[in-house]
């Protein structure tokens, strides 16, 4: 983890959601999935598996698997899931602004925290795909909370690793998870359609703007939530 911001007081700051958000990889992720449930033997159709990628693993496959099913499976699904997407790595590419979206954060004076639940090898990854880490104040993975979206765990983990307050503070996310996890412990977020989840669904979670991507977001910056958190 990033070491925290030296300047008095509580900044303000803005935390990011990653995988969708700032990289392209909802559908690889989605894909991934579909691989590892058919390897043991369970047709769950991609439609269902993409609605809820951005949700921790656990929960994913609870959602998607009976409950009364054989649970010694779950682990070996997820560790399958693991294996199959990070076969992408090497491609991984931005969603369309996310790099210039986080470096105008950052000459705003905001604190920029990569607020991501993946394991760390995976965060690894999409940080050098990103190439911004002289912008960021903190990072997190999935050894910083103990439970994962929807649950809030990852956002206060990163709220205390930039030195952050709720109140001081967005997130921006491409799912309804994020929008969930950040309403519970007071923050609003602005929601991103760059995951392929739809506009209507990221406000009826309740987040409090949306837009396309990244670049669509950027283009917007001086009447965008975040602009406001900076003044």
């Amino acid at each position: 983890m990033l070491g925290t911001m030296s300047t008095p007081g509580s900044p303000r700051g803005v935390l990011f959601d990653v995988d969708g958000t700032l990289i392209d990889s909802s559908y690889l992720h989605t894909v991934a999935w579909w691989h590892a449930f058919n390897q043991k033997g369970w047709d769950v159709p991609m439609s269902r598996i993409h609605r809820l990628i951005g949700m921790g693993s656990e929960q994913l496959i609870d959602e998607l698997l009976p409950a009364d099913r054989d649970r010694d499976q779950d682990a070996s699904i997820g560790d399958a899931h693991g294996s199959l997407f990070s076969v992408h790595w090497p491609g991984l590419t931005p969603t369309r602004g996310a790099v210039e979206l986080l470096r105008r954060c950052a000459e705003e004076g905001l604190a920029v925290v990569l607020a991501s639940s993946s394991n760390a090898a995976e965060v690894a990854a999409m940080r050098t795909a990103l190439d911004v880490d002289d912008v960021l104040t903190a990072v997190t993975t999935a050894t910083d909370a103990e439970h994962s979206k929807p649950e809030p765990d990852i956002f206060a983990a990163a709220l205390e690793a930039g030195g952050l307050r709720a109140e001081e503070t967005v997130v921006v996310g491409d799912a309804r998870w994020d929008v969930v996890a950040a309403r519970r412990l007071g923050m609003d977020t602005v929601g991103l359609g760059s995951g392929g989840i739809s506009e209507a669904e990221l406000r009826e979670a309740g987040a409090v703007e949306y837009y396309a991507d990244p670049q669509a977001l950027l283009e917007a910056f001086d009447g965008s939530p975040l602009a406001r958190r900076a003044a």
